[in-house]
């Protein structure tokens, strides 16, 4: 079987109240059923992950007092789950760089992320300085960070995404890790060419259907970015079983496939 490391599972969906654009997301444009907003339970999550050969899932949380379900799941199960962790007031720096530092002191966290059209409605590209205490804390706890790139599904501003505006981040933080996630629709030609001019970027395919993928990135993962591409399938929005078999189905060698479903995230999240 294909082994996995899915670098982008959503556990806390159904648990919190979600804005009226994430059901238009869920009808109008991946065409989703109720599984889309719903809340795994641990033994579930651990069954599909086995059945699917998903060694490892890093799931989304935010800094909290109270433990969410991710949080529960990773503290349960701390050989199958990390944390991804975002929600972060960005107009007001010091009081989440404080909050962050401690709660990757006291949690399993392997990377921050931010949604440039999610926040600040959508008028900061991640060129501004508003970033730019986050990119320093990132550097210093050397904790990679995900930014997402191309134009989201729901109906919000979607320009901040351009990854063109990481060429600049890159120049001036070439010690940040840095990974583009959710692909990079329409600009994938962009993205690509970033990827080949800075060694710290990196780009995951969650929310992308593998079939749906673009013959400019498959090339790119075969060649010169084998070490490049990550996987994710941003469960529940879509099945880690659709992913993984979508991704089987692909014309790609054992060593391409292998290093962007896991090889690529162990090192770029895990180390060695």
């Amino acid at each position: 079987m294909t082994r996995a490391i899915d670098c982008l599972v959503n556990v806390n969906m159904g648990d919190v109240k979600q804005p009226e654009w994430m059901y238009r997301v869920k009808e109008d444009y991946f065409k989703a059923g109720d599984s889309f907003l719903k809340s795994p339970e641990l033994g579930e999550l651990l069954e599909d992950m086995d059945a699917n050969g998903v060694e490892r899932s890093i799931l989304l949380t935010r800094i909290s007092k109270d433990v969410d379900r991710g949080q529960r799941f990773a503290s349960e199960r701390p050989d199958r789950f990390a944390l991804g962790v975002g929600g972060f007031n960005l107009l007001r720096p010091m009081p989440t760089l404080r909050a962050l530092e401690s709660f990757v002191r006291d949690h399993p966290v392997v990377y921050a992320t931010v949604g440039p059209s999610f926040w600040g409605d959508g008028m900061y590209p991640p060129s501004d300085a508003v970033y730019y205490p986050l990119y320093a804390k990132c550097c210093e706890l050397d904790l990679p960070l995900c930014v997402n790139t191309g134009i989201p599904g729901p109906p919000i501003p979607g320009e901040v995404q351009n990854p063109i505006h990481l060429d600049r981040v890159c120049v001036r933080f070439p010690e940040l890790k840095l990974c583009m996630i959710h692909g990079a629709d329409p600009w994938w030609d962009t993205a690509i060419r970033l990827l080949l001019k800075y060694r710290n970027l990196r780009l995951m395919t969650s929310a992308w259907s593998p079939k749906r993928l673009p013959d400019s990135l498959l090339q790119y993962m075969s060649t010169r970015g084998k070490d490049r591409i990550l996987f994710a399938s941003d469960y529940p929005v879509l099945s880690m079983r659709r992913c993984l078999s979508e991704a089987a189905a692909l014309d790609l060698t054992d060593d391409v496939r292998d290093g962007w479903l896991y090889g690529n995230a162990q090192a770029f999240f895990f180390g060695d």
